[in-house]
């Protein structure tokens, strides 16, 4: 599985992109074919001005999570969650 990182108006450090690479290659455990993980770093205006976006492409659909926080950490782990439950869903409906 593919990991793609892209932080929007800053640089994202080493120890943050190991930590998304850390998270997010768990999602492959509840869905076997994903073809690939884009992850979209942000900062917004707000008191929780992290965002992050997670997009999971696999074949003949895409699942996405958005949440923000206060670290992207918070963040990441909150959008990791989600999908595994939103995969084992899609996979659960598309192998009955």
């Amino acid at each position: 599985m593919e990991i793609k990182i892209q932080s929007i108006k800053f640089d994202a450090d080493q120890k943050l992109i190991d930590y998304i690479d850390r998270k997010v290659s768990k999602v492959e455990k509840f869905y076997e074919d994903v073809v690939r993980c884009e992850v979209l770093l942000s900062l917004l205006p707000d008191p929780d001005n992290k965002n992050v976006k997670v997009r999971v492409l696999i074949p003949g659909s895409e699942v996405v999570v958005e949440r923000n926080a206060d670290t992207f950490e918070e963040a990441v782990t909150e959008c990791v969650g989600i999908l595994k439950e939103k995969m084992v869903s899609v996979k659960e409906k598309r192998f009955k």
